[in-house]
């Protein structure tokens, strides 16, 4: 009996990307799992390939990364010569994605005396699924038919020409050339309904009816490896997608060549391998091709996201302005400008989401439109930002071309934003399909009391009290610096904002006062305690006093797992360490955390939380994932993987730099164009040295 669909699971699981593309398989390079494929975009172009080398795959014995975009997968291949632990043939096969291509390089490397003949063979399976349905768990034929859609992805056509260099699989949008190549020559398969030679190598096409009847392509290599010498083969897939709205970037980030040393050597290598995802992840919409910005993270979320690009492009600044400042221009250019139930735009928001279609989920009410502003964070956000870069050496002439996007976005704050008057800003879904909560935890459970009930709205989150705060301060700042009406306008709104943030969102309890999650729809304080709060520290919102309250509350046992910030705290009924907003950990919000105790003072507090994230950097190889659990307390100590996680995913990412940013203690002068650094205390990390930044500093010891 078939069982319900199931979410694919990848965290044992390997990729190699460059946004838009990206490869799944295991990490010995083979293909089983549900998740595993190429994919551009939103399309699944092949659900899997094999490899065969004298009719038989070889026994993995190694995986080794060459930044985000490249990875060699070595096998032994003992049954062509010595079947003991030491044979002279060794497999290793290079997979390489870059935007819109994916390349295996398949190289037999021998130590023999003799030369062998032999024979290399690849079998590929054409899929041309969407993301969604492959999320579902509904990537299958058999899978969809069981659960009454018997809709299949549209069969490609098959064009296998001289003309065309290969085997063209193409849909109406969607075109993929398979092209072979190497020492080899054509022995033949079975079925072939067409070859195309290219260097003397043929590959194939067998079966007739497309997807929907399992066609697939081979190419087959008859070689001969000499001697204490080598053979290469290889073969390459060309993508490309007429409907998507996103591509590469081109260029070279601002972070090409920057590197870190530091005393516990996990930091610096925690921020090298976010470096080269985050290289990864940069991609641009195909309305504005020089405007790079990063992907919210794979494999689901390959597009851009206004919430997840504004933090990711925030924790980046101290390595420079250009990824902020073409973040910033991008969300401007799609700045709502009118009133839409259905979109959830209005005049001067900051959109959510951008898809080449609607975006839905099979079996879920979930429904989004391409262009879908469903987020109460995004705008000040997107202020916030503005303000900073602004502080660490944008150019003046790039922020006064977005100040009327800054007046949009601060008037859509006090007009939209605040529905009701109260001076907090406020979300509901009124579609009945769009998102339930629009903050960060956009789960549908996760705004609940301590008892486990759902909280009603429209809600107010607390952290987003506190983005509003500094998005004020920060705009008046801004209007100011560049002689325009309106700042102390701004600023009594703030601190209006500051006075009744105190008396509505704190509470009184036996263990002490702390901040509410949120004021539900009847503006009573949600009593949960959360990670939220640790959002409100260094923006201005709390008092000293206050402060040191939630500083004292983030890092108390209840919250702090030993491998980062809970979401949740233990000692709430909806608590689950692996809950996806209920009690994981998540690196971006433990790093916000971090950097508001950093510059709220609490070194000490800080310096715990950035030991634990470094824990965890180790577990995951120094790529952490978009959430995971574990406790440090726990008989067994191990930070776990949620098993659903994305990875890379821009954020968590950027998250090392702005780890890396508090533990310098590094603060930009806009008067002086001076960073200047003040190291936390007490010392985490040991020395640091940080080479290839654009600004004059270089090295400062901490402690």
């Amino acid at each position: 009996m078939f069982s319900h669909p199931v979410q694919p699971l990848l965290h044992d699981s390997a990729i190699v990307l460059a946004a838009p593309t990206q490869a799944w398989s295991r990490s010995d390079g083979r293909m089983e799992l549900p998740i595993h494929g190429l994919y551009h975009a939103d399309t699944r172009i092949l659900s899997g390939w094999s490899l065969l080398v004298g009719g038989q795959a070889g026994e993995a014995i190694g995986l080794a990364h060459s930044g985000a975009g490249a990875a060699t997968f070595t096998s032994l291949l003992r049954h062509l010569d010595d079947r003991t632990a030491d044979p002279r043939l060794r497999l290793e096969v290079t997979r390489t994605v870059t935007a819109g291509q994916m390349t295996e390089r398949i190289e037999i490397i021998s130590g023999l005396e003799m030369p062998l003949d032999t024979t290399v063979s690849v079998r590929l399976t054409p899929d041309f699924a969407d993301m969604q349905t492959v999320k579902a768990g509904l990537a299958g034929a058999a899978e969809r038919t069981a659960f009454g859609d018997a809709d299949l992805p549209e069969a490609p056509d098959v064009d296998v020409s001289e003309a065309s260099g290969g085997i063209r699989l193409s849909t109406g949008t969607v075109s993929a050339l398979v092209r072979a190549s190497g020492d080899g020559v054509l022995v033949g398969s079975s079925e072939v309904t067409g070859t195309a030679v290219t260097g003397g190598v043929a590959a194939g096409t067998e079966g007739t009816g497309g997807v929907a009847s399992g066609a697939v392509v081979t190419g087959t290599w008859s070689v001969t490896v000499p001697p204490k010498g080598s053979v290469t083969v290889e073969w390459t897939v060309d993508i490309a997608h007429s409907a998507t709205v996103v591509q590469g970037a081109t260029g070279l980030p601002e972070w090409s060549g920057v590197s870190v040393r530091s005393g516990d050597a996990r930091l610096g290598r925690w921020v090298q391998r976010a470096l080269d995802d985050l290289t990864g992840l940069r991609m641009a919409t195909r309305e504005s091709p020089d405007e790079p910005f990063l992907a919210a993270g794979a494999p689901w979320f390959f597009t851009l996201f206004g919430r997840d690009s504004l933090w990711a492009a925030r924790f980046l600044l101290p390595l420079g302005t250009d990824i902020a400042g073409s973040t910033l221009r991008l969300l401007a250019q799609l700045q709502g400008t009118k009133s839409d139930t259905e979109t959830a735009e209005q005049p001067g928001k900051i959109m959510h989401e951008l898809r080449p279609d609607v975006f839905s989920m099979p079996g879920e009410s979930l429904s989004l439109p391409p262009l879908y502003y469903g987020t109460v964070d995004a705008t000040p956000l997107w202020i916030c930002l503005l303000r900073d870069a602004y502080r660490w050496g944008l150019a003046a002439a790039e922020v006064e071309a977005l100040l009327p996007a800054l007046e949009a976005a601060l008037g859509w704050m006090r007009d939209f934003g605040d529905s009701d008057g109260d001076g907090f800003l406020e979300y509901v879904d009124i579609t009945g399909h769009g998102l339930a909560n629009q903050g960060w935890k956009d789960s549908g459970d996760s705004i609940q009391w301590r008892d486990g009930s759902l909280a009603d709205g429209p809600i107010a989150l607390c952290e987003v009290q506190a983005y509003a705060y500094e998005a004020y301060i920060g705009g008046a700042d801004l209007l100011d610096a560049f002689d325009r009406p309106g700042g102390a306008a701004w600023r009594a709104r703030a601190e209006a904002l500051q006075t009744r943030f105190r008396e509505a969102f704190w509470i009184d309890s036996p263990a002490g006062r702390y901040p509410a999650v949120a004021l539900d729809a009847f503006k009573r304080p949600v009593d949960t305690v959360t990670s939220n709060i640790g959002h409100l520290l260094g923006t201005g919102l709390l008092s000293a006093e206050e402060s040191a309250l939630v500083a004292a509350r983030l890092v108390s046992p209840e919250l702090n797992s030993g491998y980062g910030l809970r979401t949740m705290s233990t000692d709430s009924a909806g608590y689950w360490p692996l809950s996806y907003h209920g009690g994981s950990v998540w690196t971006h919000d433990t790093a916000i955390a971090i950097a508001g105790l950093g510059r709220a003072g609490f070194g000490a507090e800080a310096g715990l939380l950035i030991e634990g994230l470094l824990a965890a950097a180790e577990s995951f190889d120094y790529r952490l994932p978009e959430l995971h659990s574990g406790d440090a307390s726990s008989a067994v100590a191990a930070a776990v993987p949620y098993p659903a996680a994305c990875r890379p995913q821009a954020w968590s990412a950027a998250a090392a730099v702005s780890v890396l940013g508090t533990v310098l203690g590094l603060v930009p002068d806009p008067v002086t164009g001076h960073v200047t650094s003040t190291p936390i205390t007490p010392a985490v990390v040991g020395d640091v040295t940080v080479h290839g930044l654009h600004t004059t500093l270089v090295s400062a010891p901490v402690g």
